[in-house]
């Protein structure tokens, strides 16, 4: 009899040894959601400097932030340390070029990360890249994961303040996903400071939808505003539940090959970081990278359909966009910029977004577009080739920047010998 039981508990504590295991993995995984509420503590809401109770968060003005923005060894020569600067409107700053209220041409910059140039210093941007070109200052009014929605919102209450006769709206294809979301956690998840405004489409007319809440204190308990949360965003149904983990956590952690193997990676990245010396034979940062974008595809072939099931709210934020161009009387540019997990996927199957920028162009005479993956196609098709090497998700290069500067510089030109 004894031989049984010690059998049998030899089996359970091996079940609930790997039960631990495996949820701690899950925790890791980028593609699993393992809490819906996780705790949110005075410490980490301390760090939310950008909330914003209109737009759910906004670079703040006169601010100088540097940032680590890649993993990597003790002592290992990677340049991966930026600095972020802002000035007294909430701008990124333009070295190249200072604010001139007599000049002849002025343009402005709004939307996601892409349009803020996370990654690059101040002066490795496209807007200061841009800035060399019109020799005018550029306007830098990029948030970080902003959708289309949002950037519409920051130029709508912006704009008053920093007229100028150009406005680009710089979004990457994830906008389709982020314009339906309240909470970015749903449908990005670990982001739990996100919470938003929205608009929804009634009797096709835009309706705003508030962020619900006010008081970035309020975030302490966002469990008590869960019926609103699960109403409002999209993805707590069509993303977040079924990619919640749930006992056995083993057997969501073995379900995918894919697991195993980015856990693996993230283990030899943790052992490397205590050893303060690399593995040879393995870059565990690469192999994890490339994981992680295995791990993506699924998410971007969702928002591939998304766009499908939703083309006619991110139309309707575009017309708004025209609108307010011909209210405010500027020339409005819509520019559809790559990330990386879209940039490997397209490059493979085609646009996930389809041919919205063609409609976009038979439907507004006074609507330039530019979709810049035409426009930044390298040779040999090594699309990775356009991102920083290492960083928070892959967002373009200082070379890369320059590049997109040149693109809008001859847009925008043309644009006006057109006038």
């Amino acid at each position: 009899m004894l031989p049984f039981v010690a059998i049998a508990l030899a089996v359970v504590g091996v079940a609930v040894v790997l039960e631990v295991v495996s949820y701690r993995a899950l925790e890791r995984i980028p593609s699993v959601a393992t809490e819906e509420f996780p705790e949110i503590d005075r410490e980490l809401l301390g760090k939310f400097s950008s909330f914003d109770p209109e737009l759910g968060w906004c670079p703040q003005p006169n601010r100088e932030k540097q940032k680590d923005t890649g993993d990597h060894l003790p002592g290992e020569e990677v340049r991966s340390v930026v600095t972020y600067s802002t000035d007294e409107y909430a701008s990124r700053v333009c070295p190249a070029k200072e604010r001139d209220s007599d000049a002849e041409l002025t343009v402005s910059t709004y939307g996601d990360s892409y349009c803020f140039c996370r990654e690059v210093d101040d002066d490795e941007t496209f807007q200061n890249y841009l800035a060399e070109e019109l020799d005018t200052h550029v306007a830098n009014y990029g948030g970080g994961n902003y959708g289309l929605d949002q950037a519409l919102m920051r130029l709508k209450r912006q704009y008053p303040e920093d007229p100028t006769d150009h406005v680009c709206m710089v979004v990457t294809a994830s906008s389709i996903a982020r314009i339906l979301s309240v909470w970015k956690h749903y449908q990005e998840f670990g982001n739990i400071l996100a919470v938003k405004p929205r608009y929804v489409l009634e009797d096709g007319e835009l309706e705003r939808i508030e962020s619900p809440v006010d008081e970035k204190e309020e975030l302490l308990d966002l469990e008590s505003k869960a019926d609103f949360l699960r109403e409002y965003d999209f993805h707590y149904d069509h993303w977040f539940e079924p990619h919640f983990a749930t006992r056995p956590y083993t057997a969501d952690f073995l379900a995918k090959n894919e697991h195993v193997r980015y856990a693996a990676y993230t283990a030899g990245k943790d052992l490397e970081r205590r050893l303060g010396r690399s593995i040879p034979g393995i870059d565990f940062d690469l192999a994890q990278t490339q994981s992680a974008l295995r791990l993506e595809r699924p998410r971007v072939r969702y928002h591939e359909r998304l766009f499908d099931t939703h083309e006619a709210l991110f139309d309707a934020l575009i017309a708004e966009f025209v609108d307010y161009a011909d209210k405010r009387d500027f020339e409005p540019t819509f520019v559809m910029v790559q990330q990386l997990r879209y940039a490997t996927y397209e490059a493979e199957h085609g646009p996930i977004y389809g041919d919205l920028l063609e409609r976009l162009d038979e439907r507004y005479d006074d609507l330039t577009t530019i979709d810049m993956a035409i426009h930044l196609s390298p040779d040999d098709g090594d699309v990775e080739s356009l991102y920083v090497e290492r960083g928070e998700g892959g967002h373009y290069s200082p070379e890369t920047n320059a590049e997109i500067a040149q693109v809008l510089a001859e847009a925008l030109e043309q644009r006006a010998v057109v006038e």
